[in-house]
């Protein structure tokens, strides 16, 4: 079972909507929405040094080769991070490295699943679907952030998304290292969200001030990475 089950009581819910119109942009943070021992798994196995690769978009395309990125100037440059090798397990690895595979790919294929996005629908009373999705997979993923990468100004939103979640999975994390999620919904006083462990935000990526960027780390008090999961979405 992923999901905290004292989290998503229908009195929950309905917080979680009353809190959802009330924010600029329209978001919520939920702290320990996932089964604490689960996400242990997770961590464990994403805290190995295998199944990772860079990771570079720039403002006019993704996914973009060293070559494209060595030709775009710093100010198009906004994320340089490394993403998970989906489906990938190294032949060398013991067993219980590939039983801690499994679960990661499993939480991910859970957070496309049925009953998370129900859930979500239940939030934004809105239907998510991934029936006109082409690939719904690329869609949901981990990432870690060194104290060198960056994820600059941006925006999610996209024709038919409704939803971007964020789950962070950074234990005993310093309020002093860096790698909030900020929010440029009032310039003077930004929104800022820490990354804590099993801490999930959950946000329109189509409301007002729904721009974001992550603040840089400070290798000073970070850890060697910030993860999280990221994920996507839509509507029919």
């Amino acid at each position: 079972m992923w999901l905290n089950q004292q989290q998503i009581s229908d009195v929950a819910i309905q917080g979680f909507r009353k809190s959802l119109k009330r924010s600029c942009p329209n978001h919520i943070v939920i702290d320990d929405l996932f089964t604490q021992a689960k996400l242990d798994e997770v961590l464990r196995m994403l805290k190995q040094s295998h199944d990772w690769q860079p990771q570079k978009h720039t403002y006019s395309a993704l996914y973009v080769s060293n070559t494209q990125w060595q030709k775009t100037n710093n100010a198009e440059r906004f994320v340089r991070r490394d993403v998970w090798r989906r489906n990938t397990v190294n032949a060398n690895t013991a067993n219980t490295n590939n039983f801690e595979t499994n679960i990661a790919q499993d939480f991910l294929s859970y957070l496309r699943g049925n009953e998370f996005m129900t859930l979500l629908s239940a939030i934004f009373k809105v239907p998510l679907t991934d029936i006109n999705v082409a690939r719904p997979e690329i869609n949901t993923n981990y990432f870690r952030l060194g104290p060198k990468d960056f994820v600059c100004e941006h925006a999610d939103d996209s024709p038919g998304r409704e939803v971007c979640m964020l789950l962070y999975l950074n234990k005993e994390w310093n309020h002093n290292a860096g790698g909030e999620l900020i929010f440029n919904s009032n310039k003077e006083r930004p929104v800022s969200i820490a990354p804590l462990h099993n801490r999930c935000v959950l946000f329109d990526p189509s409301s007002e001030g729904s721009e974001h960027w992550v603040k840089k780390l400070n290798c000073e008090f970070a850890e060697t990475y910030r993860y999280n999961v990221t994920s996507w979405y839509w509507s029919e």
